[in-house]
């Protein structure tokens, strides 16, 4: 049974346009309109093998925020319609990776169950520009967003790191990691991973 799902999200603020196949390779076509923020989805697709496409605009001529917001919002939406009732997958997973001087580590729980812990970033991290178009502040946005339209629950610590750039994209790299492992098709697993019989 595939595991895809596409939606198609119009406000006044943005329209997005997003498909997405977790048992792909990492392909992706990404043109969100913020520079910094396709490197990143680009990063996040490749690094979980999941195939995704995304169309974006938006009002990026005020800020980038809606845009980056509701690209993250549907990517949520679409992750959690994809996985269906969870059946046969792992579950839980991690994953530390290093970008130079940053390392960054993420913890999913496929729980549906929403919930985010982020640490760990430097002072100031949240007013860095990176790429002419994107604030630091807006990683945490995105993993909240993602975690609390996917329902799951999302623990993510930077454990070093200076350069903003280095960051994020150790962070983003992280969540890509722990995403292919948790969404992952278990062959020890038989129904759903869950005392309760349902996630």
């Amino acid at each position: 049974m595939a595991r895809t799902a596409t939606i198609v999200r119009s406000t006044s603020e943005s329209h997005v346009e997003l498909s997405l196949d977790l048992d792909g390779t990492g392909k992706t076509e990404i043109d969100t309109s913020v520079p910094f923020y396709n490197h990143m989805m680009t990063a996040l697709g490749k690094h979980s093998l999941i195939d995704l496409k995304i169309k974006a605009s938006g009002d990026t001529d005020i800020d980038a925020h809606h845009t980056v917001e509701d690209v993250a919002i549907v990517f949520g939406e679409a992750l959690k319609q994809a996985l269906g009732d969870k059946r046969g997958i792992r579950r839980f997973a991690d994953a530390t990776v290093p970008l130079d001087e940053a390392l960054a580590k993420a913890v999913v729980d496929i729980s549906g169950r929403p919930y985010v812990v982020c640490s760990g970033e430097p002072e100031g991290f949240q007013y860095a520009m990176i790429g002419g178009h994107f604030t630091g502040s807006l990683v945490r946005h995105v993993m909240e967003s993602i975690a609390l339209h996917a329902d799951i629950c999302l623990h993510l610590q930077l454990l070093a790191g200076r350069d903003p750039h280095h960051i994020a994209e150790a962070e983003f790299k992280a969540l890509a990691r722990a995403l292919r492992f948790a969404v992952e098709p278990d062959p020890r697993v038989t129904g759903i991973p869950s005392t309760k019989g349902a996630l």
